[in-house]
């Protein structure tokens, strides 16, 4: 959410970032909002403030005894009284207008982040290359689980229709011992907090974190009451909604494993095979609130914090500084974590790191106390996967497929698979140490 404060003590560099983001000005047209906000709230004001000073009238006339004097005051405080409603509605409306728009207004990208329009535009910042053998070619995930008979797509679209799956045997083991392994990772080594949160929540606070209600048709309604979270950043970046922490409490890191949901509706005709566009999936989510003075570092430590899953996992990945055009709706800055998929013979998004600055903080009204200077202000957030475990199983089945279609565990989950090595299928599942 923007500052409309901020907006008019510098309308250009506003509209500049629009620009950037590949949208037309709008500076001028919010400050006029704002003027016509102002003007009602004004209006509302005089109409209170004349109420009150000819009520003192009434008071002084009927002293002095002067009837005539009083009746006629009296009649124009009724008057005015009859017109406060009206005013007061307009105020109310001229509000809401306004923060209508100013809610649908994506954040302003940092200077550094890369122009572009769209995927294409996206730079390269580094990447990791594994040290196992690197498959160039392969058979598709999808491919490898029916054969073994461990993923059933068809008994999923029985039960639910399209973009689900059902996991069996040893390979919904290794899907937990992903999700496992990558919260012991975060809790035991990066010093998140594990936290387990609730999977439905309130309009209020899928606002705050601007699910709401630019993308009302990729969420999932439960009830009359409550949301299907689509991500864990929505309870996580939540906690410290309403809410005014000290500046020695930051910065706050959270880490929850939990089920996502996502319509997907503008995917159709994308990714209608397997598992990588799902409506229901599994993903460790990271988030850290943060001074604005730390934010930028800690961007940089949340990226490293994924890397290491996947580094540990061994597979190959880049990281892309996304452009301004392919950038999420809350982002000031996003690096994306692609990893190789064999089977496809290119690289995949498995996990997305972005810092929000205020924007989050703004719509929740989250602040902190800075140690220094009077007054409370608002916390930076950041978000990002840690990754997401259906596209982490993905990759472990493409990257560690055999000839023979079975797939290896990689070693770091082997603790996680009570020594299993392999996993070759519903009834051909070798390597079992007791």
């Amino acid at each position: 959410m923007h500052d409309i404060r901020a907006i008019r003590e510098n309308p250009d560099a506003f509209d500049g970032a629009l620009r950037r983001r590949g949208l037309a000005p709008l500076a001028a047209e919010l400050i006029a909002l704002d003027d016509a906000r102002k003007g009602a709230v004004s209006a509302a004001q005089a109409n209170q403030e004349r109420r009150n000073a000819l009520s003192k009238e009434v008071g002084a006339a009927k002293k002095a005894k002067d009837e005539a004097r009083a009746a006629e005051l009296m009649a124009e405080v009724a008057r005015l009284k009859d017109e406060a409603p009206s005013l007061e509605t307009a105020q109310a409306e001229a509000g809401r207008v306004l923060d209508d728009k100013l809610a649908a207004i994506p954040n302003s990208p940092k200077p550094e982040v890369p122009e572009g329009a769209d995927e294409h535009g996206n730079v390269a910042y580094r990447t990791f290359e594994a040290n196992r053998p690197h498959l160039a070619t392969g058979q598709q995930h999808f491919e490898l689980g029916e054969a073994s008979g461990l993923m059933d797509f068809e008994a999923a679209s029985r039960m639910s229709g399209a973009r689900f799956v059902v996991l069996k045997g040893q390979l919904a083991r290794l899907e937990r011992a992903l999700g496992q392994f990558m919260l012991d990772l975060h809790t035991g080594e990066h010093g998140y907090t594990e936290v387990a949160p609730p999977i439905l929540v309130r309009d209020e606070a899928m606002f705050g974190t601007a699910q709401l209600p630019k993308f009302r048709d990729d969420q999932f309604r439960a009830g009359d009451a409550f949301w299907l979270i689509p991500t864990a950043e929505v309870p996580l970046t939540n906690l410290v909604r309403e809410s005014i922490l000290t500046e020695d409490e930051l910065p706050l890191r959270f880490t929850a494993l939990t089920p996502c949901f996502r319509a997907e509706a503008g995917s159709a005709g994308r990714d209608t095979r397997g598992m990588l566009r799902q409506h229901q999936f599994n993903k460790v989510e990271l988030v850290s609130i943060t001074t604005p003075d730390q934010s930028a570092q800690e961007h940089e430590r949340m990226l490293g914090s994924a890397e290491a899953v996947l580094k540990k996992l061994d597979l190959p990945f880049r990281v892309m500084t996304l452009c301004t055009g392919d950038m999420g709706f809350a982002s000031q800055k996003t690096y994306d974590i692609e990893v190789w998929m064999p089977g496809q013979g290119t690289f995949r998004e498995i996990s997305s790191c972005s810092v929000c600055g205020e924007f989050q903080a703004r719509r929740m009204n989250a602040r902190y106390r800075p140690k220094e200077g009077k007054g409370a202000a608002f916390v930076h957030t950041l978000n990002g996967s840690g990754v997401a475990v259906g596209r982490a199983l993905i990759a472990v089945m493409e990257n560690y497929q055999n000839p023979d279609g079975s797939v290896t565990v990689p070693s770091v989950l082997k603790p996680y698979m009570g020594g299993i090595e392999r996993i070759a299928g519903s009834e051909r599942t070798e390597g079992h140490k007791a």
